[in-house]
Parts: structure tokens; sequence; C-alpha cells
């Protein structure tokens, strides 16, 4: 436990150290490159290259911040985990493959991090050990996979141009979509969503590390250092229609989902869909706002998700839940907050960001299809955050009747701190960073639409969560609680494969290897009964011709 301490104070104060450095750089405008020349052939240069400037030091110093608290909390989460130390150096291990993936520009040092954060997700996903995890750990690595090969496709066509820095990336459509299928593999954009909600079969801290500040942003993180390139390419337009409806997607089915965990996860896959939605607009530096910002108030969310779990004995469905305010206070004040800061309630953190997000694409002018999805998204972000408020407050508790249950003082204390940044974390860091980026001038009907569709969702929310939300779930909850049925299409994309896999297996094991074998054996003893004949009938007719010749002459 004491090492585990020395783990907590190292991020924290490498986390402080970091923003400070972060904010150096900003205000004197400028970054390091640090570049090591691994080896160089014929024109071809493999370098190790570190970029420092202000926007990954100040992702960095948010990534240190929250694993520092998340740790903390795993002190008591997990204390009577057996094998404590080896989950430790796991989380340790994923923080650094972020780390690593952070700070490269160059696309052999990104792939080393992004490996290491699909294979380190793989093992704590499956940390509990039960079919369950064992099934989603798989989803997630196959994934994860995919996105890997786009990234090794772009390192052997970009071996073509003499180097793999990002620099060197040139306006091609290809490089530009396999970087693209790299990217939305990872942040889980459709059709590669099915993975996000099943691998809430990991342990909770897990959870608030993976779908807060590291997994399913690096795929966000790493389209906004390529967002010149994507711009230039074209695909933008490709980007922005799988966005747009992942957050549709995401939305529809949290608004039917029981699951507490696959509530928050959808509600991740929903932000992600909106930071890859601004950044198909070639605003980069909005998307990377909302990404910190969103960052730690999910993080607070899951946290809070914990220990409620643990408070109601490991049961997860919301419809068992009830009056939990009067139980644990301070963790139902601080998932009060974090949701309202998801909601995007005014003058809390969220709504600096998402307003800002909104009031662009009231400006862009967007198409007015695409714009009603992304309104219905948002108005479905409050349904199923009032419909969670409702089951965890409003109604009694179903599970069982006799509780004795207190809130424990270090899990607590490393939630006060994101509680506080789940509020003020949006103004400070508008006021510190982004605060000349954009100016948007709008009329009042414009402005005041995002509050008033709001409060239109709470009175929808009202008939999702009444006998209108039954019928719903009853009637059509297998379709939109499924993934609009994206894991049935895996197993429609599986079941040809394996099949053609067998009929591979089958040519090769009896038609290439028996058949083949067989056969060559046959014309081998038929060319040997061949050429033993026409020796024999050789020599026979030689010595006949000799004969012959002997009695002429």
């Amino acid at each position: 436990m004491i090492k585990i301490y020395m783990y907590f104070l190292f991020l924290i104060i490498v986390s402080m150290m970091v923003f400070m450095g972060s904010l150096i750089l900003f205000y004197l405008d400028m970054g390091l490159m640090l570049e090591w020349l691994v080896f160089s052939m014929n024109s071809l240069k493999m370098e190790m290259v570190i970029i420092l400037d202000w926007i990954s030091l100040l992702f960095i110093s948010f990534v240190f911040m929250i694993s520092s608290f998340i740790i903390l909390y795993m002190v008591i989460y997990m204390m009577e985990e057996k094998f404590m130390s080896r989950f430790t150096y796991l989380v340790m291990m994923f923080i650094f493959s972020m780390v690593l993936m952070i700070l490269s520009p160059n696309v052999i040092s990104i792939l080393l991090g992004w490996d290491g954060l699909g294979l380190v997700s793989y093992c704590l996903v499956i940390y509990y050990q039960n079919w369950m995890s064992y099934n989603s750990g798989m989803v997630t690595v196959l994934c994860n996979r995919m996105g890997d090969v786009g990234i090794l496709m772009l390192i052997s066509l970009m071996s073509m141009m003499g180097s793999w820095s990002i620099w060197s990336l040139v306006n091609s459509k290809l490089l530009v979509f396999m970087l693209l299928l790299a990217a939305i593999t990872k942040s889980a954009q459709m059709p590669f969503s099915s993975w996000l909600p099943m691998a809430m079969a990991a342990p909770t801290p897990v959870s608030a590390l993976v779908h807060s500040s590291t997994l399913v942003t690096a795929g966000v993180y790493l389209m906004i250092r390529f967002n010149r390139v994507l711009m230039e390419s074209g695909i933008c337009s490709l980007l922005l229609f799988l966005s747009v409806f992942t957050m549709f997607m995401a939305g529809v089915m949290a608004s039917v989902e029981n699951d507490l965990k696959k509530i928050i996860a959808l509600s991740t896959l929903s932000q992600l869909g909106l930071m890859m939605m601004i950044l198909s607009f070639g605003l980069g530096m909005v998307s990377y706002y909302h990404l910190l910002v969103h960052a730690v108030f999910k993080s607070m969310l899951f946290m809070c998700a914990g220990i409620i779990i643990h408070s109601m004995m490991n049961n997860q469905d919301i419809r068992l839940f009830g009056n939990l305010n009067e139980i644990i206070p301070f963790t139902m004040m601080s998932f009060y907050i974090s949701n309202l800061a998801l909601c995007g309630f005014p003058f809390i953190s969220g709504f600096y960001s998402k307003d800002l997000i909104m009031e662009l694409v009231y400006d862009l002018k967007v198409n007015i299809f695409l714009l009603i999805f992304i309104l219905i998204s948002l108005m479905l972000t409050v349904i199923y955050s009032f419909r969670l408020y409702y089951y965890m407050f409003f109604s009694e508790v179903k599970f069982y009747s006799y509780n004795n249950l207190s809130e424990n003082f270090i899990m607590n204390s490393s939630m006060m701190v994101l509680v506080n940044f789940s509020i003020c974390i949006g103004s400070l860091l508008n006021w510190m960073f982004f605060y000349d980026y954009y100016l948007v001038y709008l009329s009042l009907g414009l402005k005041l639409l995002v509050i008033l569709l709001c409060m239109l969702s709470i009175m929808l929310s009202l008939v999702v969560i009444g006998s209108g939300g039954v019928l719903l779930s009853y009637y059509g909850g297998e379709f939109l609680g499924s993934m609009w049925f994206m894991n049935i299409m895996y197993l429609w994309i599986y079941n040809p494969i394996n099949k053609i896999s067998g009929m591979i297996f089958v040519s090769d094991k009896v038609w290439l290897e028996l058949v083949s074998k067989n056969m060559i054996l046959f014309l081998i003893k038929h060319f040997k009964i061949m050429f033993y004949y026409n020796t024999y009938m050789f020599m026979f007719i030689f010595i006949c011709l000799y004969l012959f010749m002997v009695i002429i002459y």
C-alpha cells in the first residue's frame, strides 16, 4: 500500500510540474523537439522523436492528475484484491503507454504507445477472469488491432517518402484513410463502437481511466495532431457522418439501457462523437478543449459509479437503486455535479466547451439533416442523465430493506479535487489557454436554442421513465439496446470468413496435401515403370540391331 501512495505522490507532483511547463511554453509560443536518429538506410531514416509543446504537456498533466486520484481511489476500492501489485503495475504501464503516444509525432514511436495501450487494456479488461471478461477482452483487442493495421499500413506507405515523421505526410487520400481507420477504431466510432460498452467488464478504476483521458481519447488526439492533413485530403466529410451517427446511436442506446456503467460508457461514446464531429470541420483546438474538460467529469462519474455499485452489493441495475442521497450523500452530490457538467448546465465546466461547439456549428451552416441529428443527440444526453437522476434520487430503493453504509474518507478525498475541477476547469482553461481562438456572434433565438431544447428534454425524459419508456424498451429495446445490431453484423462478417477459412483448410489438407501427394506418387511410380519399360525396349532393340549388323557383315 505504501508503494501505491508513492505512485500517487509521484504522479500528482509530475502533473503540477508538467502543467507549469505547458503554461510557460504557451505564453512563450514555443516548443521543443528532441530527435534521435536510430539508423539510416539509403534515403530512409528511422528516428525517435519527442515533441514538447503546450498541447502535449497540458494533456500529459491532465492524464497524470486524473490517474493519481484514480490510484488513490483504487487503494480502497481494490483493497481485498489478492494481486494488487500486479494490477498497479498494469495501470502504470497503461499510463506511460499513453504518455509515449502523446509525445510522439513519429509514426513508429506512435505505434509503440498505440500497441502498448491496446495490449495493456486487454490485460485490464480480462482482469476478473470470467467468461464475460474474456469475451469482452477479445472484442476489445481485436477491434483495436484493426486500427493497428491502419498504423502499420501507414508505416509501410510512408517508407516510400523517406521518413515516418508526420511532417512528411503528403496530401494522399489513402494515407489519411489509414490514419482515419486507426483513429475511429480506438475512439469507437461507427462501425467499431461495440467494444466500448463491452470493456466495462474491467474494474471500475480502469473504466474511469480508460474512458476518460487515455484509451478512447487516443484516436481523437491523433486526429488533432494530423488535423491539417485531414482537412487537405477531403475525407473529413466521411468523419462528419460517422461521428454524428455515433452520437445519435449512443444517446438512443443509453436512454433504454439499465446497466449503470454501460450508460456512462455510452455517454463517453456520445462525447467522443461530439469531439470528432467538431474536429471534422477543422476546429482541432475546440475539440481538444472539450477533450480535456470531458476527461475530468467523466472520470468523476465512473468513480461515483464504483462507490454506488459497491454500496448496492455489486449490483449495476439502476432499476433497483433509489433514495441514495440519504445513504451516500457526498457521492451523490459528486455524481450530480459531474452529470450536470455532462449535460452542459450553464457555468459548469462542460457548458464552456459544449456551448462553444454548438455556437460554432450554427455559424458553420451545417446541413439541416445533420444539424437535426446533432440537436437530437444533445437532447438525448439530457434525457438519459435525467433518467439516471430519477432512478437514483426520486424512487425508493428496491434492492434490500436494511443498509448500514458509510463513505470512506480516502475515496471521498480522492474525489474532492475532481469535483471542484468538474465545476471550474472549463472556465479556467478558457481563461488560460482558449480565450482568443473563436468569438461567435449569434442571434438571441439561436443562443437560447440549446437551453430550450434541454428544458424540452427534461419533459421528454418523464415519458421515457414512464409507461412510454417501458413500451419503448419492450418493443424497440432489442434494436435500440444492441448497438443497432452491430454485434450481429460482426457475426455475419465472422461466419462467412469462418466458412471460407474452413474451405481453405479443406482444400489445403485434402486437395493440396492428400490429393496432390497421391497424384505425385502415382506419377512418379508411373514414370518409374515407364522409364524401366523404355530402357528395356531400347536395350532389346539395340541388341537386335547389333546382331543384325553382325550377321549381314
